[in-house]
């Protein structure tokens, strides 16, 4: 089986075809994940919180993310590799280049991952020019996490129309996929129609393209409360498998999310 590439992930977005994404850390999980059908495995800095017990992402280094990376290539054979770069390790465009040299060569990713609109431009020109393919990040951003006072919904109101600007830029600077976050539904229907590449939404409404959810939660084994656009999958599969199964067929049919799981 062929691992699956961003040529294929802008044909589903064409034909309709959702596109199923979780986290994943290690080479178990991402096996789980691959024989679920489940079409991104995201190599989330997320693996702060979850894994390392930080209370955020920001302890996160390159040499964490390779390391998972790593070990998720190992593990997997069909889904794409996205992997996070971590907090200021995309500072300057020449640091973007670097920390994404690490993740692709030594960590196998095919995709690296950054947050932010317009300060991380430049970086994804030079990431581009450079044949490196990169998800953008828009709405919540948790490496923002302290400069936005929390984890809270973005683009209501007249931020929308920046977010949606941002998403163009992202594009026109050779962005390959979009990650939107916490972002009201109606706003992440709008971007994901005024771009071509696929948009990937987490608590942003069911109109995106695909949705990500971190493998932790949806398993209902993540410490403390629940994030609200989050469904407990394991609690009715019974398995860990049945879970990862139960949620790429409820993003295919798109049963995942409903309305209790966006905003307004």
């Amino acid at each position: 089986m062929s691992r699956l590439s961003l040529t294929q992930l802008r044909r589903m977005k064409r034909e309709g075809t959702r596109i199923a994404c979780l986290t994943a850390y290690d080479a178990a999980f991402a096996t789980v994940l691959d024989e679920a059908g489940v079409d991104v495995l995201l190599v989330g800095d997320s693996l702060g919180m979850v894994l390392q017990g930080h209370d955020s992402t920001l302890p996160v280094t390159v040499d964490d993310m390779v390391y998972h990376c790593a070990n998720v290539k190992r593990g997997s054979r069909h889904g794409l590799i996205v992997a996070d770069l971590p907090s200021l390790s995309y500072a300057t465009p020449e640091r973007a280049l670097d920390s994404a040299a690490r993740l692709l060569k030594e960590g196998g990713a095919q995709v690296v991952k950054l947050e932010g609109g317009a300060p991380v431009l430049d970086a994804v020109r030079l990431l581009a020019a450079h044949g490196v393919p990169v998800c953008a990040h828009l709405g919540l951003l948790p490496q923002s996490v302290h400069k936005v006072g929390g984890y809270r919904v973005q683009g209501r109101g007249a931020a929308g129309e920046a977010l949606l600007e941002q998403a163009r830029a992202l594009e026109a600077a050779g962005a390959d996929l979009l990650v939107l976050e916490c972002v009201p539904a109606a706003l992440a229907a709008q971007v994901t129609q005024a771009l071509e590449i696929p948009v990937i939404g987490i608590g942003a409404g069911a109109g995106c393209d695909g949705q990500v959810l971190v493998l932790y939660d949806m398993l209902g084994i993540t410490p403390g409360k629940r994030p609200s656009f989050v469904h407990d999958f394991m609690s009715e599969a019974g398995d860990v498998p049945g879970a990862v199964r139960a949620y790429v067929q409820a993003v295919k049919e798109g049963r995942f999310p409903g309305p209790e799981h966006s905003f307004d």
